[in-house]
């Protein structure tokens, strides 16, 4: 199993991203190898520093990095050398089975729709992340940010995508699906929520228990939380907040501290057939340990391909 790692890719790159590896590497036992990507000058004194086990990681080097503020296809063409280049080349040529980065975000979904097959039946891949619940497990809300506008059948899709990461992932049996709404009863919201909802409850591979409100996000009313990526982006950067106003004012509580993007890292790309795990560009060490982590998960729990076949029973 190996898991290329974009070092150059966050603003604390790639000091950082040598952390988490080392973090990794000393705390989780594993027969993954990494194939970290990036300039081998810079990389060389801080992986000699870290005193890690050579045979557990292979260095690739490249020369250029695409930036945070730079516009994604572009960067990706004018950048053959990059890390990020780099790392889906490897990825489609099958040097290695997952790929992450806490790079440019923009670039790396044009990397990811360019260089990855889409999963046979997945109109449109989604991103999801880890909601902390009162009761101390983690929910799943999606779309949360690359699909602002979208379909009935976009949202009933995520539905489905949503509820296999939720059980193979976060293993949740018969994740219990919810769509994201201003009521519970059925008929109410905007037209996207109304004709959704008939699609999610004739959906016989998810266990859609019908609306949820904003009351019911950080609860265990749903396993997972369907909407589209507008609504979910708010609801995602508010959450962030959560963490830094109670850090700010010096305020200690073990449910807050789960709001902290650290403790899960980053997040997947579901509806590809490739692992690819993007993370936040601030990450750090926890971040890109948890980030490999869950790369390595996704690949045991082979994931992806229950994602085909549960698409292709539906065609059937």
């Amino acid at each position: 199993m190996r898991i290329g790692l974009d070092m150059m890719g966050g603003d604390f790159a790639p000091a950082e991203a040598v952390k988490g590896v080392k973090l990794y590497l000393d705390t989780v036992a594993s027969d993954v190898h990494l194939v970290l990507i990036g300039d081998e000058q810079q990389l060389a004194p801080l992986l000699a520093d870290a005193q890690l086990d050579q045979s557990k990681y292979s260095v690739v080097h490249s020369s250029q990095i695409i930036e945070m503020n730079e516009h994604p296809t572009k960067a990706l063409k004018e950048k053959p050398q990059s890390s990020i280049s780099i790392g889906f080349h490897l990825l489609k040529n099958e040097k290695v089975d997952a790929f992450i980065s806490a790079g440019n975000t923009g670039a790396m979904m044009v990397g990811t729709y360019y260089s990855i097959k889409g999963i046979e039946g997945v109109q449109r891949p989604t991103i999801s992340t880890p909601v902390p619940r009162e009761d101390g497990s983690f929910g799943l809300l999606l779309d949360v940010g690359i699909n602002a506008d979208c379909k009935p059948e976009n949202l009933a899709q995520f539905a489905q995508l949503g509820s296999l990461y939720s059980q193979y992932i976060l293993n949740r049996p018969n994740p219990k699906v919810g769509l994201l709404n201003i009521g519970e009863e059925e008929g109410k919201g905007n037209l996207l929520a109304q004709a959704t909802y008939p699609l999610l409850k004739e959906n016989k591979q998810i266990n859609f228990i019908g609306n949820v409100e904003g009351r019911d996000v950080f609860t265990n009313k749903a396993d997972v939380i369907v909407c589209e990526g507008f609504t979910g982006n708010i609801i995602l950067k508010m959450a962030e907040s959560f963490y830094d106003i109670t850090h700010r004012r010096g305020i200690n509580d073990e449910y807050i501290k789960k709001f902290d993007f650290e403790s899960y890292g980053g997040t997947p790309v579901l509806g590809v057939s490739k692992p690819v795990v993007i993370g936040h560009g601030i990450s750090k060490g926890g971040a890109f340990k948890n980030m490999i982590s869950l790369a390595q998960q996704m690949l045991q729990s082979k994931l992806l391909e229950k994602i085909t076949a549960s698409f292709s029973n539906k065609e059937a």
